[in-house]
């Protein structure tokens, strides 16, 4: 029996904890007495007690997250009303910042906060040798990365099999962007790079081919960027994939030259934006070029085979909605392959908090803490951005409608836009200048041409009137709400909007015309085949690439 049971709860099976294999990895000679234990937050936490006390371990240490830490604070009781004599540790970004605030912190018998690499094991040979410490919080100093031992090693075979498989280059980042934690994570550490590459030559040789970088600004080091993509470079492969986070407005002509290298469908950057209001993003401490960061959109998206990831945040102090609406606009106009929506969550230790006054930011009190109102944006508007958010994530982003996400804003009757703001920067609405007395309003900026948030805003509230759902809707039915809305509210001819469609649906690999569709497109051909042969974890990222949408759309025969 172990004495050490190292568990967590993660969103999806697919997903493997990076932080447990680090501290497992660190244990030095308690290695042997630990195991690893994974579940999901789909698990009752008296099922998750049971698995981990049929281990009978004197130490359970839990990674707590924001997406886990409501289910953990239950399972945390459960173990010590069962047996009260387990030691409880907790760890993870949840508990590291508030921790005196927090129940899940009071109802276990340590803390550690910060990374716990060694400071884990440490604490671990002292209650495994009777002498605990008095302190219930642990403050766990910034390891040296030079002293850590890699975890890659503890992926065994069912990881590589059928998980995410994480690394990581560096830790920290240089930025002080105030809703996110990494800017209190400073300063940038680099992992010994010869060290680094050794592990990842391993990973390979054990038939890695999905490598998810969680560096949170992958190219700030230069040097260490190309190393690492020289190393991939020298070893190309049919099934390689690899996912780096990257700073938008740095990419030197020596990186756009490697990156330009790699096979289309073989790299994915996350692009982080988050705002296109130049005052909004002073507000939060955040520094970005946007000429040069579109410079590099375009080039990316015209000089190689990247998939783009792009993130934007929704209600960030200072953000109208039709800033926002602009700001998402110019993001489309660049042309990423996705567009990630995501409502501002007011996590633990972040200096977002200093404007809940003047902005009058209000949080849910509960996991996840998204904003819930403010200053600018009510909490009905902020509901109609929380489900466009989730529609776009099922239309927009999905790769199943390449081909038809373009017609919600076409033609005469989509949604257009009149704006005025600054010339110098993103538009405003008029509403920001109400509010914001300081911006110069000088030189007026209008525009009629087709909003795509407007538009899709609007799409998004039909679906919430004609469904109400935007979780569990099959890929069929979402289908048959689009070619409503577009045929019906947007009066687009019926064959055209079909065959859109049918392409799309072919593109993910599937080949029976869906029943709705048949009486739109005669003669049309077409039989069941297996699915698309891509892996899973691209198989998104896939559709947004493949021919499929070329076909004709009828008397095609799969």
């Amino acid at each position: 029996m172990p004495d050490i049971v190292l568990a967590t709860l993660n969103a999806k099976y697919i997903h493997a904890s990076f932080g447990l294999r680090y501290l497992l990895a660190n244990l030095g000679e308690l290695r042997s007495r630990a195991i690893l234990e994974e579940f999901i937050i789909n698990q009752r936490p008296l099922e998750i007690a049971e698995k981990i006390l049929a281990h009978n371990p004197r130490i359970v240490g839990l990674g707590v997250y924001i997406w886990n830490v409501t289910l953990t604070t239950e399972l945390v009781a459960i173990l010590k009303k069962i047996r009260p004599d387990v030691i409880v540790v907790l760890g993870g970004p949840e508990v590291s910042y508030e921790s005196d605030q927090q129940e899940i912190v009071r109802l276990a018998d340590y803390t550690i906060t910060g990374e716990g690499d060694l400071a884990f094991a440490e604490l671990c040979r002292q209650i495994l040798a009777g002498t605990p410490p008095p302190q219930k919080i642990i403050a766990a100093p910034l390891p040296d990365f030079g002293k850590l031992a890699l975890p890659y090693d503890e992926y065994n075979a069912d990881d590589i099999a059928h998980r995410l498989i994480y690394v990581e280059a560096s830790r920290g980042c240089p930025f002080s962007c105030e809703f996110c934690l990494s800017s209190l994570d400073i300063p940038v550490r680099q992992a010994p790079i010869d060290t680094f590459l050794a592990t990842l030559e391993r990973l390979l040789a054990r038939g890695v081919l999905h490598f998810k970088f969680v560096d949170r600004t992958f190219n700030l080091n230069l040097a260490t960027s190309r190393r690492i993509l020289e190393f991939f470079l020298e070893r190309l492969k049919p099934g390689l994939f690899l996912h780096f986070e990257m700073v938008p407005d740095r990419l030197p002509p020596e990186l756009r030259e490697l990156i330009a290298r790699f096979p289309a469908g073989t790299m994915q950057l996350e692009v982080g934006i988050q705002t296109f209001n130049a005052d909004v993003a002073t507000l939060i401490s955040r520094r970005q070029d946007y000429v040069r960061l579109e410079d590099n959109f375009r080039y990316l998206r015209a000089q190689t085979g990247v998939h783009l990831h792009a993130d934007l945040i929704a209600g960030l102090p200072g953000e109208t909605l039709e800033s926002f609406a602009s700001g998402f606009d110019r993001l489309v106009a660049l042309a990423p392959q996705e567009i990630q929506v995501g409502i501002l969550k007011r996590l633990r230790g972040t200096p977002i908090s200093r404007h809940d006054q003047t902005w009058e930011m209000v949080y849910s009190p509960l996991p996840t803490y998204e904003i819930l109102r403010n200053k600018l944006i009510d909490f009905s508007t902020m509901q109609r951005l929380r489900r466009f958010a989730r529609y776009w994530d099922l239309v927009g982003n999905s790769g199943n409608f390449v081909e038809t996400t373009p017609l919600v804003w076409a033609g005469r009757d989509a949604q257009a836009r009149t704006v005025s703001g600054r010339a110098d920067g993103p538009s405003s609405a008029a509403d920001e200048a109400e509010h914001r007395p300081d911006l110069d309003r000088t030189t007026s900026i209008v525009s009629t041409q087709p909003s795509p948030f407007h538009s899709f805003l609007r799409l998004s509230d039909w679906l919430a009137t004609n469904d109400g759902r935007h979780h569990a809707l099959a890929l069929v039915t979402l289908m048959e709400l689009l070619f409503s809305f577009l045929t019906t509210e947007l009066h687009q001819e019926q064959p055209a909007v079909a065959a859109a469609l049918w392409r799309d649906f072919q593109r993910g690999g599937r080949g029976e015309l869906p029943p709705f569709l048949r009486p739109y497109l005669p003669g049309t051909i077409s039989v069941r085949r297996a699915d698309h042969p891509a892996t899973r974890t691209t198989r998104r990222q896939s559709r947004h690439t493949s021919d499929a949408a070329s076909a004709p759309a009828s008397g095609r025969r799969e």
